[in-house]
Order: structure tokens, then sequence, then C-alpha cells
């Protein structure tokens, strides 16, 4: 059958599914990709949402459940799973609070247990937690894994695209307020696209593209000046706390606010490293030749193919913000932590600001929360690598929810990075259109 012939013909699961009949509640972390992951389980028939926008109730209700010893992403996302409860029409036995989880040192790998605990303290023990891994072979998602996983990684990619496209437009444009709106009717125009692409996965790449130019033209007619004079402060870290706005206390819009253009570390580049990750350890065990090696770079063969598909819309607008290979990463982090000897987060900041460093990047912040191991690890070793690149400024912010001298913080921070930007040693390599009014 021709791609045409599935055009129409969305993906339903059957009423055996564990989710048939579930409402699936996705935590917020990245700001845009938590609505198109929602969007993928609607694709499958599955209803789903956001966890409502974090505010004060979260953190009452996450400090009610939690102790102290949680870090704070933890405190925020049982927070905001407790205010579901507190909603109208609430229906334990039909909702679903997903909830990833992973393995090694970072205590994110116990998130889904501890809401367990938490929601049967509650009384809300039937509340369904949704945790697929690679270990349990997905069996939560049921027949359907192998389709939710590839639209989901589209679905992360897509919100990566629109969320570099906003933060490399905002501090340019003409008038407040307009790539806030012209995003949000790209999400909207993305999660739509997502929802009611077809069940062929070729079918769904083109629509997903579709999409995506659409999204490329309302950016570029935003009316904006690209100053080559802003300064660009790299941001890594902690990936939910760098992630999600309330946690970091909007901390990017806040450097805008000071005059600086901000470059994020985004989700992909975490599954890019834990897929390189599991690739080293197979071969570490003398894997190499095996079917689950195949696997493995079957899948990032196809993840890196999804992903250059929907990047080629984007060629001349992240000319001079191309993202190194996660290799490059890792290697350039390897005098500092090396990835064979340590893991997770820290592996991969530490990478990042020499990468940063490398391309011309005026500063770097780490954000993390209050007590996180990576941030710790990654501080101890930053004034050398700031050394080694002729002392750019890196900054690290931990967060708590109880931050009271951000904005002093962050004025100090820029004048450090303006005057590194004076005698800096690496140049950046700016777009073609900068320096010149567009849209």
């Amino acid at each position: 059958m021709s791609l045409l012939g599935h055009r129409h013909v969305r993906r339903q699961i059957n009423a055996s599914h564990p989710l048939a009949g579930k409402k699936v509640y996705i935590p917020t972390m990245a700001e845009g990709s938590s609505e198109a992951f929602a969007a993928v389980f609607r694709w499958l028939g599955i209803e789903a949402t956001t966890t409502p926008p974090s505010n004060a109730r979260t953190r009452e209700l996450g400090g009610k459940f939690t102790s102290g010893d949680e870090c704070y992403p933890a405190k925020v996302t049982v927070g905001d799973f407790l205010r579901v409860l507190e909603e109208p029409g609430f229906e334990p036995r039909r909702a679903a609070f997903f909830m990833p989880t992973a393995e090694g040192p970072c205590r994110f790998g116990q998130y889904a247990p501890f809401l367990a605990k938490v929601l049967r303290d509650a009384g809300y023990g039937e509340v369904l937690i949704v945790s697929p891994t690679s270990a349990n072979g997905y069996e939560d998602l049921g027949d359907v894994a192998h389709a939710f996983l590839r639209a989901a990684w589209r679905a992360l990619v897509c919100g990566d695209i629109l969320h570099r496209m906003l933060l490399k437009t905002r501090p340019y444009e003409a008038t407040t307020g307009t790539t806030d709106r012209v995003y949000r009717e790209s999400l909207e125009d993305l999660c739509s696209t997502l929802e009611n692409s077809c069940a062929d996965m070729g079918c769904q790449l083109e629509s997903l593209v579709e999409a995506m130019i659409r999204a490329r033209e309302r950016f570029r007619r935003i009316p904006a000046h690209y100053d080559p004079e802003v300064p660009l402060i790299g941001v890594v870290g902690e990936i939910f706390c760098r992630l999600n706005t309330f946690s970091n206390e909007d901390l990017i819009r806040k450097l805008e606010g000071y005059g600086a253009e901000c470059l994020l570390s985004h989700i992909t580049e975490w599954v890019f490293y834990t897929n390189a990750e599991q690739e080293r350890k197979l071969r570490l065990r003398g894997r190499t030749l095996t079917v689950e090696m195949l696997k493995a770079r079957l899948r990032s063969h196809i993840q890196e193919a999804d992903e250059h598909a929907l990047m080629a819309p984007f060629h001349e607008d992240f000319e001079g913000y191309e993202e190194p290979p996660v290799q490059e990463v890792l290697r350039l982090g390897k005098p500092y932590l090396p990835n064979f000897g340590v893991e997770g987060e820290m592996v991969l900041s530490v990478g990042k600001a020499a990468c940063l460093a490398l391309a011309g990047a005026d500063g770097v912040i780490d954000i993390s929360p209050f007590t996180c191991m990576n941030g710790i690890v990654s501080e101890a070793v930053y004034p050398k690598l700031s050394r080694d690149y002729g002392g750019i400024p890196i900054r690290n912010f931990y967060f708590d929810g109880t931050q009271s001298d951000l904005d002093r913080d962050l004025g100090i921070y820029l004048e450090l990075a303006r005057s590194y930007r004076e005698k800096k040693s690496y140049a950046r390599r700016y777009p073609s259109y900068f320096g010149q009014p567009v849209g």
C-alpha cells in the first residue's frame, strides 16, 4: 500500500492493552517536549495530558510528602502528581502516572518506586505507575512499544528543534512576546500533527517534516535584529533542573533580561549518550558481535536518520549552532571526567563546557538541584577546565526552591562573561543573517 493509503489511518490500542481506558499524565520536564510526548500517546488512542503547570502548591505538596533527602526534581514531580489528585472529577482507577526510570548512581532511579509509595501512603495506591525501561522490555507499553518509542523519539527531536529556535530568536525580537507566541503556535501545530499522523512510520515522518517547515517559516517571519555583540552563555547541568523552568526559576529568561543569549543542552543529547554507553559496555563485556549490539547500532542509526530528516529544513537557521556529536563531547571531557570511569550528566556537562568554549561561547552555567552529585563533581573540575580554555567563566547554580539572590548573582556573572568576551581565544561563528534586521 502506498504512503497516501496510510495518510488518515491512525494506530489504535486494543481493549486488552494495559493502558486501555486509562488517562496518562506526563510530568512536565522540558518546555514543549512533554506536550509533544503526550500527543504520541493520543496518536495511539490513549488519553494523555501533561501535569498542570507547577506553582506554590507544587512545592507545598512535594514538601509534605518528602523528607528533604530527595533531590529537588523529585519534590517537584511528586508535588505536580499530587496536584492531579486534587483536580475535580479525578478518577484513581482510570489514572496512570508516567514516571520513567534509569539505572546508575543518580537518585532518579528511585523516583518511580518512591512515587508509588507516596500514592499508597496518600490512599491512592490504585493509580497505575507507568515506568517503561529497556530492562523490562517496555512491557508497560504492550504491543505498541516499538511504534511508541519511534514516535516518541521524533517528538523529542521536534520539541528540541522548536525550543532551540525559541532561544536563538527571542533575545533579538523587535517586539517582546512575538517569539513566545510563534513558539506556542508551532508547538500546537506539532502536537496536532503527531496526534493525527498516520499509522505508517514513513508517512508520519513526512507529516512531521512538513510541520517543521511551517514552524521554520513562522520563526523566520519574526522581526528581529541579530546583534553579534550579545554574549552567548551555554547552559548545562542536571537534565530535569536545567530544562524545567519552574525548578530553575526561569533562569534562561532572566539571563536574556540581562542581555544574553543562551544555548541550552537539550534532551536528545542524553539519548545519544545512553546509546553510546550501551555500546561501550557491550564491547567491554566482549559482546561486540552479538544480536544485542546489532540492535543497539540499528536503533542509533534509525534515530540519527530521523533526526537528520527533521533537522534538514533548519540548515541555514542553525549555522553556527551545530550540536557536537556525543563522541566529541566525551572526547573533550575525557581529561577531566573520562566516561569509562564515571557516568551520568557530569560527563556530558564537563565535555559540553569544553565544546562551548571552543565554539566561542562567552560563559557556561551549570544548573543542578541542591546536593546533586552530578553538579558537585562537575563543579570540582570546572576550575581546571576554565584555566585550560582561556579563563572562560563557569558558574554552578543550585536550586531547591529557596533562591533569593539569583538576579544579583546573574548580573555579576554576566559582567564576568562580558569581560572574558573581550579577551577570549576562541571566536564564535555567526550565521550569515547576524548583524542585519530580518523578518
